[in-house]
């Protein structure tokens, strides 16, 4: 009988311990909630008026801009320089990252991949919007393009 209640204690025990978490689960934070966001409804406006796919994605690309501290139009611009906001894209590469050849498992993969990579990477980290312009096409004119787009999304950040 002993025995029995010793196991049976031990049972209970093991059922009632916390379920550990990773760290990534302990401080995860809910997504933001963009419905009331200006910036949301610009962005579908302004990819809207040009039919673009992108549109589909405006509230990712504040996810993106504001989880990796970016100008919240500076990836929708160069989506709508390299693909027309999609409408040329492939691969899911709306962004012609890698000069066009990167492949993403979505769109929105590749808005997060490319946000994130425009504020981590050494090739980008710290520089201001023209140099970072710079690295990511050389192009002449490239930069001025795109800070035109950026422009006609909204005139300020």
């Amino acid at each position: 009988m002993r025995k029995l209640i010793t196991s049976g204690m031990f049972v209970v025990g093991m059922v009632s311990l916390p379920v550990a978490m990773s760290p990534r689960q302990a401080t995860a934070t809910p997504a933001p909630d963009y419905r009331n966001d200006p910036r949301l409804e610009t962005l579908r406006n302004f990819f809207h008026k040009a039919d673009c796919p992108a549109e589909r994605y405006a509230e990712a690309f504040l996810q993106a801009a504001d989880s990796n501290s970016l100008d919240w139009r500076l990836l929708p611009s160069l989506s709508f320089v390299e693909s027309t906001g999609g409408k040329n894209a492939q691969h899911n590469n709306i962004f012609g990252w890698d000069s066009g050849r990167a492949h993403f498992p979505s769109p929105i993969a590749g808005i997060h991949a490319v946000g994130y990579h425009l504020s981590h990477s050494d090739r980008y980290r710290a520089k201001n919007l023209d140099k970072v312009l710079a690295v990511y096409n050389p192009i002449a004119n490239y930069g001025r393009k795109v800070k035109s787009v950026m422009r006609q999304i909204s005139p300020s950040e």
